[in-house]
């Protein structure tokens, strides 16, 4: 029989591939941002609520991620409040590490992968890359999307609450994923990113949170957070 640690390892990451190769063997990277592309310009993108979207940018997941920090502070503070501590920590490691570090420096700053409206197809002048494709660095900041990397951290706290609180795990994770959607049609209207690029934002912030979630050991919590 499966374990779960192994189960929330392999099926996200079986799902990341097997998605992928889908999209690529489909041409679903240009086809979807095609949809959105009227003659060479993302008129789409400047619409509401998706020209809002991209206006809040980090600004939820940041204000999370300080709510992390002061829940983590205050366990430290106050001992009837330890129990705020690891989760405090995950909320603020997972921000740093997973859209601040892994997405934002190291693969956007690094892979090379051009952005729908900078490549020929779209009226631009850089070649088209499948997100497997390393390109030159600084050359293009398509993969993967920072903006819904952001977004998806949203659903941190279904980490926090998914042994003790299923109910509000469930809400976090619902929430956190519509809001990543939402995030990700907003940047394929604006010829920022790429279907699996926003794909992969998913995939890297959750694999970090699965990481992080038994490194800090969140799944032995006998006592977790009751606001959520």
């Amino acid at each position: 029989m499966i374990s779960t640690k192994v189960r929330d390892f392999t099926f996200p990451l079986i799902f990341l591939i097997t998605a992928t190769i889908i999209i690529a063997a489909t041409g679903a990277d240009l086809k979807l941002s095609g949809l959105f592309c009227i003659d060479g310009k993302w008129p789409i993108g400047d619409q509401q609520p998706w020209h809002l979207l991209y206006l809040l940018d980090r600004g939820p997941s940041i204000g999370l991620g300080v709510a992390g920090l002061i829940a983590s502070v205050t366990g430290v503070i106050y001992k009837q409040r330890r129990n705020l501590i690891r989760p405090g920590i995950f909320l603020v490691i997972l921000l740093v590490f997973g859209p601040g570090l892994l997405v934002n420096t190291v693969f956007k700053e690094y892979w090379g992968r051009p952005r729908p409206r900078e490549i020929v197809e779209f009226g631009g002048k850089k070649q088209f890359l499948h997100p497997w494709q390393k390109g030159v660095a600084h050359g293009g900041r398509s993969f993967p999307s920072g903006h819904s990397s952001a977004a998806f951290y949203l659903t941190a706290p279904f980490f926090i609450y998914r042994r003790k609180n299923p109910r509000i795990a469930r809400f976090w994770l619902i929430g956190g994923l519509c809001f990543g959607l939402m995030m990700s049609v907003a940047r394929l209207a604006q010829g920022g990113h790429f279907l699996s690029d926003n794909l992969w934002a998913w995939g890297m912030v959750h694999l970090l949170a699965v990481s992080l979630y038994y490194l800090l050991r969140l799944d032995r919590d006998e006592t977790p957070p009751s606001i959520p």
